[in-house]
């Protein structure tokens, strides 16, 4: 049986369970962006969920530089970056960071692994922002390259996991790293900042994204959402979203945040 999502004009069905969400977190690529570019309709989306009170993290495997951008140039409260390994927000006026300690002394290790992996794979690189990541390693499988095949995806996916590394796949990269992080714990340790409770999170936390490895963002936030070109992945989730939808990428979080903006005003 084919998993349903809920449209996205149902959620005014559930209005009650959407007034008091003040947090939300969010995949990046092919999320927020489309086509490799960030749509103006996110950016004004993003303002505007600012605007209303409502704290925006980006939650990504997108590397440190790339966060250190977020942070500096979008209206968003902190970024999550390098699937938990890289945490940035402002405080008194300056950028933090905190990168995994653990993850960063091993990076080297795993990327000269890597390197030899790849050599079985001749249309894989590193991606193009590796020399700006601290934590882990990503593999290019359709970013700045020929589009990967599920089955090479999975069998790369197998052969790291097989190393000892935590691996997940996203529409354009596999990141890969040594270490005890992922998005969910780095979620949740960021909202325990602000007095919000493991128990209290799925009933105060929305979440938006946009393929497999945002499964685990989906099966604890109930009030999670698909862009639409999550559709082909949805077979191979646990966990679906419970609302999808009709845009895809950035074009879509527009409309998620319209929709959200309108219960609340």
């Amino acid at each position: 049986m084919p998993i349903q999502c809920l449209p996205l004009s149902s959620i005014h069905q559930h209005a009650e369970r959407w007034r008091d969400v003040q947090w939300l977190f969010t995949d990046v690529d092919d999320t927020l962006t489309w086509q490799g570019a960030l749509p103006w309709q996110t950016l004004k989306a993003l303002t505007e969920l600012r605007d209303a009170g409502i704290r925006v993290v980006p939650v990504t495997g997108a590397c440190a530089g790339w966060c250190d951008h977020i942070i500096n140039a979008w209206p968003v409260d902190a970024v999550i970056g390098e699937n938990g390994g890289v945490v940035m927000w402002h405080e008194n006026g300056r950028r933090q960071t905190k990168i995994s300690y653990t993850a960063q002394q091993a990076q080297p290790g795993l990327r000269d692994w890597i390197d030899h992996l790849l050599e079985q794979y001749p249309n894989r690189t590193l991606s193009a922002d590796q020399a700006y990541r601290h934590c882990e390693v990503a593999i290019d499988i359709g970013q700045h390259t020929q589009r990967a095949p599920q089955s090479e995806v999975d069998a790369l996916l197998e052969a790291l996991h097989a190393y000892g590394a935590k691996a997940t796949a996203s529409s354009i990269h596999i990141n890969a790293w040594l270490g005890t992080h992922n998005k969910q714990q780095a979620t949740l340790d960021w909202l325990f900042r602000y007095g919000v409770t493991e128990k209290a999170a799925p009933q105060q936390v929305a979440f938006i994204g946009d393929s497999r490895n945002d499964n685990d963002m989906f099966a604890y936030f109930p009030l999670s959402v698909g862009v639409a070109n999550i559709a082909p992945h949805l077979a191979a989730l646990d966990t679906p979203p419970t609302w999808i939808t009709e845009a895809p990428g950035g074009l879509g979080f527009a409309e998620f945040a319209s929709c959200w903006l309108s219960l609340v005003r």
